[in-house]
């Protein structure tokens, strides 16, 4: 029975660890060629060892726009195109609302929302015609919790951007989910 990402291509931002490595492990299982991203070389390189086939780690920082096109140009390079598009890369910190430091909410957009965005706007010449895009976002889009003040209003914008995402790429044919887990015992969790 064929595999149903059997010829596909599959990009993960913050594949290396966590969500973005299960999700990596799930794609190469069901065929697709993956690429995965992340700003460590040493944890790209335990997470290509760990799924073991049909993985190309390309280290780059998912919020900088220059690493940006240098990923995507090593994925139009090996591969043409990308079939799937899972904008995992994200990051939180907590802080108390009369707490929180310029540094720590520019951080936090930075990654989850200016990242986020451009990840999938660069995107946009390799999509292939019935390309799927899922971002990672959370439950703490539509739910508040104590010191994440920051990191669910980043949340609330992906939400906002995948409605209006759906709108501007229907044409295309792109679909565009947004997937909104809650507290995962991830090794981003734990820091």
């Amino acid at each position: 029975m064929e595999k149903k990402l059997t010829n596909r291509v599959a990009v993960v931002t913050g594949g290396s660890a966590g969500i973005g490595l299960g999700a990596a492990k799930c794609f190469v299982a069901e065929g697709a060629q993956v690429f995965i991203t992340g700003r460590r070389q040493s944890e790209l390189d335990k997470a290509v060892a760990e799924i073991g086939r049909n993985v190309t780690a390309i280290r780059g920082d998912a919020s900088d726009l220059a690493d940006i096109d240098r990923i995507y140009e090593t994925v139009r390079q090996k591969a043409g195109r990308i079939d799937v598009l899972f904008v995992n890369a994200g990051f939180y910190e907590l802080g108390k609302f009369g707490e929180v430091t310029e540094e720590h909410f520019d951080r936090t957009f930075k990654t989850n929302v200016r990242g986020l965005f451009f990840v999938v706007q660069k995107a946009l010449p390799l999509l292939s015609q019935g390309s799927s895009v899922i971002l990672n976002g959370s439950i703490a889009s539509i739910k508040g919790f104590e010191a994440f003040s920051v990191y669910d209003a980043t949340k609330a914008a992906v939400r906002s951007f995948a409605r209006s995402w759906i709108i501007d790429l229907k044409g295309r044919g792109v679909r565009v989910n947004v997937l909104s887990p809650g507290h995962i015992d991830t090794p981003g969790y734990r820091l």
